[in-house]
């Protein structure tokens, strides 16, 4: 393609509004355009990379014997009611009647109508597995739609769904698809995407796991160890602490006028949060019941774990008068607030604790959880830590850094088919719900993740496997006879070797022609121009600076290509 005759712009001016950087560069580069609040139409450049990720996806999908598939866009609500979430999904899904007045909507994910396609007459047991896979454009009405194509309204994705006959042959399979992820990502160019343990949230399933990019710019908070390579998500992450025993100590009320936080409470007391007992009051949505929370001072409540342990949603609790719960001086001793009452396990085996009394302006010192207090079980609704225990090692070393989620895996089981009346024949000639897989990427927010580890002061740095184009030809002073017909010449040949070439024939500046030479971030440049003609030669460089050489006009067709061809065999051969 010749950049004279390219749809889209570049500018040197950062867009107003725009967060990060890969939303910089990809309004600046002329890659995407604003339609709406998290709706994008991607230019050229953006077009290409994305097709090249979808491609990748689709040789490894293949080689883990994935079949493609096509879903609608808008299914019947029907459909959603028949999984539950229908009701379960808020305003996220978008909702809407067609001109016959049926309830439809505009898929965000699918599940439902992956079990559609394939039920029927139950299948024998030995018709499996089986996978089916899609790339797909996806709506859902996200209220926090920023940073360009990192969370977005309207959406494309690869999602895969496997179907299975026992949990063993999921498992093996899950590391199938797993391995394959890894795959993907290192052909993308970004090797150093990891895998962490995560909640399933509204995809249900017991085991899951998200693929994270580390980046500052990311929403997601990582836990990892260092010393055994423990990888989770925040929201699954276990929380464990060693609690010292200072010694024992005599229950006592103490008064503690207008004390009603930790610090304060602590600080009235002379004492430190590690040493308190915290109390943090929920409501289930649906019935707004109480749920007063204990757990160590110095810990805050993960209300993920949290609302996957009571089994339905909650939000952060507007105490009422009536229901025995006293605001501010909350503790476990002779609690009768009409309340669910948990105890995280962070306060196990502890001892000479502060709490609660209760009563307006008092507290308990002294507390002795296993003396004073007949707990039946704790459970782990706390949130970890930067130098908190890990779960698995246990050495004191659990880091927190921020990440990109671009992909997730999920063991469904058997939540969608059990709904939807999916099942299969067994050997027996009984019947049993089919066991199901269920695995993402985001198309577009792998394209933007890669540009915000990929890139330097001046533009993208892509990957030459996703790149729009492989080769970026240069004709400084095509005014000038010869320097155009020197690169007219390279361009036909590197386009008949099957090279893919942005050819930049505008009479215009050397400062403009590198500035939007770097904002594209083709890996291979090639510069013609006078000064390296009269060397007989071009000039041959890298977009990342790794090198940079002239080569003899007579031989650049093929040491371009051969360049090439090497770049890539560096990115794509990964086991």
């Amino acid at each position: 393609m010749k950049l004279s005759s390219m749809v889209g712009d570049r500018f040197r001016e950062t867009p107003a509004d725009c967060q990060i950087i890969s939303q910089i560069y990809m309004i600046r580069g002329g890659y995407i355009k604003q339609v709406a609040n998290g709706i994008y139409s991607l230019y050229t450049p953006a077009r290409r990379i994305v097709r090249k990720i979808e491609n990748i996806i689709r040789e490894e999908m293949d080689a883990v014997d994935g079949q493609e598939v096509l879903f609608p866009v808008v299914m019947p609500a029907d459909l959603w009611r028949e999984s539950g979430r229908y009701d379960s999904i808020g305003s996220e899904l978008a909702r809407f009647k067609d001109r016959g007045g049926n309830d439809m909507v505009l898929g965000m994910t699918h599940e439902e109508a992956s079990v559609q396609l394939v039920r029927g007459t139950p299948k024998p047991e030995s018709a499996f597995p089986f996978m089916i896979y899609q790339i797909q454009t996806k709506f859902r009405d996200e209220p926090r739609a920023r940073g360009g194509l990192i969370r977005v309204r309207e959406f494309t994705m690869k999602d895969a769904y496997s179907f299975h006959t026992s949990q063993a042959d999921l498992e093996e399979y899950y590391a199938r698809c797993y391995h394959a992820y890894e795959r993907i990502f290192a052909r993308c160019g970004v090797p150093e995407v990891v895998a962490v343990k995560s909640d399933s949230g509204m995809m249900g399933g017991n085991i899951s796991h998200e693929f994270m990019l580390l980046t500052d710019i990311g929403e997601d908070t990582i836990v990892t160890c260092p010393a055994c390579g423990y990888r989770s998500n925040m929201e699954a992450a276990d929380c464990v602490v060693k609690n010292e025993k200072v010694g024992s100590a005599p229950l006592a009320k103490v008064a503690t006028p207008g004390q009603k936080t930790i610090e304060e409470v602590c600080t009235f007391l002379s004492s430190v949060p590690e040493r308190s007992v915290k109390a943090v009051v929920y409501q289930e949505n649906l019935t707004d019941k109480y749920i007063v929370v204990f757990l160590r001072g110095d810990l805050e409540v993960n209300e993920t774990k949290l609302r996957n342990f009571v089994g339905c949603e909650i939000h952060p609790a507007e105490v009422e008068e009536g229901h025995g719960i006293v605001k501010g001086f909350i503790g476990p001793i002779n609690f009768a607030g009409d309340a669910r009452v948990l105890f995280d396990k962070s306060l196990d085996g502890t001892d000479n604790m502060i709490c609660g009394a209760n009563e307006v302006d008092c507290h308990y010192t002294g507390l002795n959880i296993e003396r004073d207090l007949k707990i039946e079980s704790f459970c782990d609704v706390a949130k970890t830590y930067a130098g908190a225990i890990c779960p698995v090692c246990g050495k004191p070393e659990i880091q927190i850094s921020r990440g990109v989620e671009v992909g997730n895996i999920f063991q469904l089981g058997t939540k969608y088919s059990h709904s939807m009346g999916l099942q299969y024949q067994t050997k027996d000639g009984g019947f049993a719900d089919v066991i199901m897989g269920c695995y993402g990427i985001g198309i577009g927010r792998l394209c933007a993740s890669v540009c915000e580890v990929r890139h330097d002061d001046y533009g993208p740095i892509w990957p030459i496997t996703i790149a729009p184009w492989q080769v970026h030809l240069c004709a400084m002073r095509a005014d000038k006879p010869e320097v155009k017909e020197a690169a007219d010449k390279l361009y036909d040949a590197l386009q008949q070797a099957g090279i893919e070439v942005i050819y930049d024939d505008r009479p215009v500046s050397a400062g403009v022609m590198f500035s939007d030479a770097d904002l594209l971030g083709v890996p291979v440049r090639v510069i013609v121009s006078p000064k390296t003609l009269g060397r007989g030669a071009i000039e041959l460089a890298a977009r990342d600076k790794s090198f940079r050489r002239d080569v003899p006009v007579e031989s650049a067709c093929e040491e371009i290509s051969a360049t090439v061809r090497e770049m890539l065999a560096a990115v794509n051969n990964v086991e």
